[in-house]
């Protein structure tokens, strides 16, 4: 049986040599590197001048170096019949895209929402900007199919629900010891406000036990004051990401706004317990190890001691979860896909 043609548009931007494409965000590798197992896998994006550490092992890929030549791309996509859309997250390039395709009737159009815009908008732009993505996101998704990593990123009386997940055996497998000595915490993640990692230094510093904060991602701009926090840099290599995460005994998600985080699911699958603040709580569902904080020195210190106080009995409970898996999730959206 021959393979479903699937054009993934997205707002990612990839850089190409002559060794290949390369992107910065893990989940956008991985995305059109594994659907193109089950489809015929086309990726359009914007172009980066920047290399990045993430290869991208696809040989369709169309990086536009301007609005022009992205909307090029899509009109040349109309010369391969029976194509099925896949916008990756609402942006005002994929809005575009989303236009384009509405005009030429194409008819197999699907949204992938894995992050709240609404709140993304207002953390970045302000809140003026949440009715501009308001627009966009009304019109985009009631002409299209939606699909959803949360339930309260769309109706669910609308949308396909699907588990996300970067986890495979290698994650699931060999864990280790976690050191006591201290709090070893560890953030992994985008160095911006709706991340809300620089607020949480601001707590951070105000620790008055016995504390490590590392840190996991672009911190090439980034200079603390305080020597107990430790600059890791980008960890492109999954051993390494796992090793890192072993070296630690709570990761910590000080996020403003959250749909499904993989950093969650990969602390859980090493064992390590999660701090995350109120803000975020609907990302906890039936998850054990989880542990919701307010936003403050005097409730982020208390939630740290009880953690490390009952170390072995909250590690024991979190044997229970039940996490999805990479393989899961592709499985998913591949069969949505070829079933609509």
């Amino acid at each position: 049986m021959p393979k479903k043609n699937l054009i993934i548009i997205n707002n990612e931007k990839i850089f190409q040599d002559s060794n290949g494409f390369y992107c910065e965000n893990l989940d956008l590798k991985i995305l059109p590197e594994e659907l193109n197992k089950y489809h015929s896998v086309e990726y359009i994006a914007r172009k980066s001048r920047k290399r990045s550490s993430q290869q991208i092992n696809l040989k369709n890929i169309k990086p536009a170096s301007n609005i022009f030549k992205f909307i090029y791309f899509i009109l040349k996509t109309f010369k391969t019949p029976n194509s099925t859309y896949l916008l990756i997250c609402i942006t005002p390039y994929t809005f575009l895209s989303f236009l384009i395709l509405f005009l030429f009737r194409k008819k197999n159009i699907f949204v992938y929402l894995f992050s709240s815009g609404h709140e993304e908008y207002r953390h970045i732009l302000g809140g003026w900007a949440v009715w501009f993505y308001h627009i966009m996101y009304k019109i985009v998704t009631s002409r299209s199919k939606v699909i959803v990593c949360h339930e309260r990123l769309h109706d669910k009386e609308k949308s396909y629900l699907v588990y996300i997940s970067r986890l495979d055996n290698e994650w699931l497998e060999n864990n280790k010891p976690a050191l006591l000595d201290k709090a070893r915490f560890l953030y992994v993640g985008r160095m911006s406000q709706e991340k809300g990692i620089f607020d949480f230094i601001k707590i951070f510093d105000q620790i008055s036990f016995d504390a490590q904060l590392s840190i996991a991602g672009d911190t090439k701009k980034q200079n603390f004051f305080n020597k107990n926090i430790k600059l890791l840099g980008y960890i492109a290599n999954q051993k390494s990401l796992i090793n890192i995460y072993d070296e630690h005994n709570i990761m910590v998600l000080p996020s403003y706004t959250e749909a499904t985080p993989y950093v969650l699911d990969e602390s859980l699958s090493r064992k390590r317990p999660v701090i995350i603040f109120e803000d975020i709580a609907y990302i906890v569902r039936d998850k054990i190890g989880v542990f919701i904080s307010k936003r403050n020195i005097n409730s982020f210190s208390e939630t740290t001691k009880y953690i490390l106080k009952n170390y072995a009995e909250i590690q024991k409970k979190m044997e229970k979860n039940i996490l999805p898996t990479k393989k899961d999730m592709i499985n998913q959206i591949s069969k949505l896909i070829e079933v609509n």
